[in-house]
C-alpha cells in the first residue's frame, strides 16, 4: 500500500490494500493475553510536517511561515518539533486476543479451565483424557494460556533461599526464582515441576505444604502477528492531536515532572522522539534483547517531540521491558508483570501504562490493589476482542482506567472490547508513531488509546500534583466528549477524552480548584454500573489533598517554558 502524506492536509488515495487476517484460535478454546495493537506494514513517503490542527493553538507546538511574500499561512514545525530526515517504514508485531466463544465460559465469562497436566488449560475437556500419569505416553498439547509446568506461589518469607530450594525439592520442583515484593508484602517464587508429574498431581500436594501460602499457574501474556486491511482515507499521523485536543492543552501543560511507568516490550531510547525522555530502565525479564516496535510505540504516543507530538511531551517514562523471547512478537508471565508492577510502585511512578490484556489473575490483580492503594494512576487497554469477549484483564480491574479505541470518525475500533467496566475512548486507529532504530510505524490498538490516556493523566498531575487518583478519574469522565448513546455507555465509557476540558477544569497547584470544566461536551444521564468486574462510578472526591474544592481557576495561561 503507498500513500503519500502533505503537511497541512488530509491524506491522499491509498493504491493498494492488504487483506485481513484474523489470528483468533478460537478453534482450540484458548485463552491467551497479550499486548493490544493491530499493525500494518505501509510503503510510504513522509515529507517533513506538523501535524493537521484547527486554529488557537498553542504557540509553542507550532509556528507559522507565510512565505516570501506574506501570502497564505503554511505550518510548519516549531525548534522543538523540527523535521528529521524520512525513515523507512517497518514491519509491525500486531496483537489479537483469541478468546474463547460463549459454550467455554463459565457464569462469570472467564474461559473454563481443563486439567492437562500443562499448567491450567482452557476450553473443555475432549472426549478422550490426556495423559494421566508419568506412564502414560500419549502426547499432551501445549496450553498457549500457561506456562507449562509453572507455578507462582506466595511462600513463607522467612525461608532463606536454600530452605526455599528444599521446599520446592520436596514436591519434585525447581525453584526458578524468588524474591519479596513490598508492594504486596509478601514473597513469591517461580517453580516448575522438575520430576514429570501430573500438573494437578503437583499442584494439590505443593498448595497443602505449610510453607506454601497461595498457588496459581504462571499465566502467559503473549503478542502475535497480524496484517490488518488498509485504513479509510484521512492522515492518520495527525487526528489523533485534533480529537484529544492536545495542542491547547499543550499551551498550558506538558507533562513536565511526571513519571510514568509503562509495561511493555523493549523501548527504543535513542529515537529521536524520545530523545531524553527514558528516565530510567528495568529489565524484568533479565534479558539482552534490543528495542521492540510495540514498547516504542507506546512510549512515542506518551511523549514523542520530534516530528511527531505525544500527549504528555515532557514527562519521564521507566521503561520496564515485561514481553519479549519470542520471534516476531513478545510475551510475558504472571510473575514478570508483577515484577513489573512491583518497580513501577518502588520507584517512583505515578501512573503505569498497561498495554495488554488477559484472563483473571490473582497475583495480578492483588499487586494492582497494592499500586492502585499507593495512590498511583494505572490505565489499561480495554483489548482487541471484539464485541463477544469476555471483560479482560487488567483493564476489568476497578481500580484501573480502561480505554477503549476510537477511529478518524469516532466510530469504535472494530476489535474494540466492550463492557461496563470501559472507561473511556482515545483515538487508537491509523495511529502514526515511531519505532525502534529512527523508524516510524502506523499502527492500530487499544493499547495506543490507553497510552494516549496515560499522556493525558500526566497532563492532569502536572497541573496540579496533588491530585488525587480518583479526584483524576472524575475529571476525565465529567470533561469526556460524550460518543454514542447519551451517557456514558459499553462501548466508549464516559465518551473520548479531552484533554484540554480536562486541564483546564483542575486547579493549578497555586489556584482555587474547579467543579468542572466549563463548556464541557459531556452529556448526562448514563446510568450506573455493576460491581463487577469494573466500578467505574465516581463520587465526587476531593480534588487534591487539600480537600479544596471551590471557584474556577482563573490562572489558565500558556506555561511558562
Amino acid at each position: 500500500m503507498t500513500r503519500k502524506f502533505e503537511s497541512g492536509v488530509r491524506a491522499g488515495a491509498c493504491a493498494s490494500s492488504v487483506g485481513a487476517v484474523l489470528l483468533l484460535a478460537t478453534s482450540l478454546d484458548i485463552e491467551v493475553a497479550h499486548a493490544q495493537a493491530i499493525m500494518r506494514t505501509p510503503t510510504i513517503s513522509v515529507p517533513s510536517r506538523t501535524p493537521t490542527i484547527s486554529p488557537g493553538i498553542a504557540a509553542r507546538a507550532m509556528s507559522v511561515d507565510r512565505g516570501p511574500n506574506g501570502g497564505g499561512t503554511t505550518p510548519r514545525l516549531s525548534a522543538r518539533m523540527g523535521p528529521i530526515p524520512v525513515r523507512p517504514y517497518v514491519r509491525y508485531s500486531p496483537n489479537l486476543y483469541p478468546a474463547c466463544t460463549a459454550p467455554y465460559r463459565d457464569a462469570d465469562g472467564e474461559c473454563l479451565a481443563q486439567s492437562n497436566g500443562d499448567g491450567g488449560g482452557s476450553g473443555k475437556s475432549g472426549k478422550k483424557s490426556a495423559g494421566k500419569g508419568r506412564g502414560n505416553n500419549t502426547p499432551v498439547a501445549a496450553n498457549p494460556r500457561t506456562f507449562a509446568n509453572e507455578f507462582v506461589a506466595e511462600i513463607d518469607g522467612a525461608l532463606s533461599l536454600a530452605e526455599a530450594d528444599e521446599l520446592a525439592r520436596r514436591h519434585g520442583l525447581r525453584r526458578v526464582a524468588s524474591e519479596n515484593f513490598p508492594l504486596i508484602g509478601a514473597t513469591v517464587g517461580l517453580f516448575r515441576i522438575a520430576d514429570g508429574r501430573p500438573y494437578d498431581t503437583v499442584r494439590r500436594e505443593f498448595a497443602a505444604d505449610g510453607s506454601v501460602r497461595s498457588l496459581q499457574p504462571n499465566y502467559r501474556y503473549l503478542l502475535q502477528d497480524q496484517k490488518v486491511a488498509a485504513p479509510t482515507e484521512g492522515d492518520p499521523a495527525q487526528y489523533a492531536l485534533a480529537k484529544l485536543r492536545l495542542p491547547q492543552a499543550h499551551a498550558l501543560v506538558h507533562g513536565a515532572n511526571v513519571t510514568v511507568a509503562v509495561i511493555d516490550s523493549g523501548i527504543d531510547a535513542k529515537h529521536p522522539e524520545l530523545a531524553n525522555s527514558i528516565a530510567d530502565n528495568f529489565d524484568a525479564l533479565g534479558s539482552s534483547e534490543g528495542p521492540h516496535v510495540h514498547g516504542t510505540g507506546i512510549a512515542g504516543a506518551i511523549v514523542a517531540h520530534g516530528r511527531l507530538m505525544g500527549s504528555a511531551p515532557e514527562a519521564r517514562i521507566i521503561a520496564i521491558r515485561a514481553f519479549g523471547g519470542t520471534t516476531g512478537g513478545a510475551e510475558s508471565s504472571s510473575y514478570i508483570i508483577l515484577r513489573s508492577l512491583n518497580y513501577a510502585a518502588e520507584h517512583g511512578a505515578q501512573i503505569v501504562n498497561m498495554s495488554f490484556a488477559g484472563p483473571k489473575d490473582a497475583v495480578i490483580e492483588r499487586a494492582i490493589a497494592a499500586t492502585a492503594a499507593r495512590g498511583l494512576v494505572l490505565v489499561a487497554a480495554a483489548g482487541n476482542a471484539g464485541a463477544k469477549s469476555p471483560p479482560l484483564y487488567p483493564a476489568a480491574n476497578p481500580n484501573v482506567i480502561a480505554v477503549s479505541a476510537t477511529d478518524q470518525q469516532d466510530k469504535l475500533f472494530t476489535a474494540s472490547n466492550r463492557g461496563n467496566y470501559i472507561a473511556l475512548a482515545a483515538p487508537g486507529v491509523d495511529i502514526f508513531l515511531p519505532a525502534p532504530d529512527g523508524k516510524y510505524q502506523m499502527t492500530s490498538g487499544t493499547s495506543f488509546s490507553a497510552a494516549y490516556v496515560s499522556g493525558v493523566a500526566a497532563l492532569l498531575l502536572e497541573r496540579n500534583n496533588a491530585l488525587k487518583p480518583e479526584a483524576l478519574r472524575m475529571t476525565l469522565a465529567k470533561t469526556a466528549h460524550d460518543l454514542g448513546s447519551p451517557g456514558r455507555d459499553d462501548l466508549f465509557g464516559d465518551g473520548e477524552a479531552d484533554a484540554y476540558a480536562a486541564v483546564t477544569a483542575i486547579p493549578s497547584d497555586n489556584a482555587s480548584p474547579v467543579a468542572a470544566a466549563s463548556g464541557t461536551t459531556k452529556r448526562e444521564g448514563g446510568e450506573g454500573r455493576r460491581e463487577e468486574p469494573g466500578i467505574r462510578a465516581i463520587e465526587q472526591p476531593s480534588l487534591s489533598s487539600a480537600d479544596d474544592k471551590s471557584t474556577v481557576s482563573q490562572t489558565d495561561r500558556p506555561a511558562a517554558r
